[in-house]
């Protein structure tokens, strides 16, 4: 079964149905023998620009959790070794949710569906180049 773990722009398309989402991610998300994991890093990082009024869906925001049970997708939990790693990794990207989604994709062994290319600065599998 393929694994993969979700940018949270990525996310946010999918829900939204957004045309960014190029139909070779799409693909690979509505596959139902791909388990897709989204970090509680997402929420964070939606709740956040949420209030500082760089995004505007509250549903995605409010619902978080609901919306991503209602998708079919796993939480991934931040946990002490994956905030260790982000901690630790080289300076490339100054994104704290992008690095923790980095060090969450190494330890986990997750590759990313992401159209960040800087992420490809990591030392990280990337699902095929998607966009």
């Amino acid at each position: 079964m393929a694994r993969v773990l979700l940018d949270t722009h990525a996310l946010v398309w999918w829900v939204e149905a957004s045309e960014k989402l190029s139909r070779r991610a799409r693909a690979i998300l509505e596959d139902a023998g791909t388990s897709v994991y989204v970090s509680a890093v997402c929420a964070w990082e939606l709740a956040i620009k949420a209030h500082i009024g760089k995004f505007k869906s509250r549903v995605l925001v409010n619902g978080f959790s609901r919306q991503i049970e209602e998708e079919g997708f796993l939480e991934l939990p931040i946990v002490i070794k994956h905030a260790v790693r982000a901690g630790s990794l080289g300076g490339f990207h100054k994104d704290p949710f992008d690095r923790m989604l980095v060090a969450q994709a190494q330890i986990e062994n997750l590759p990313i569906l992401s159209s960040d290319k800087v992420l490809d600065e990591y030392d990280v599998r990337r699902v095929c180049r998607v966009w």
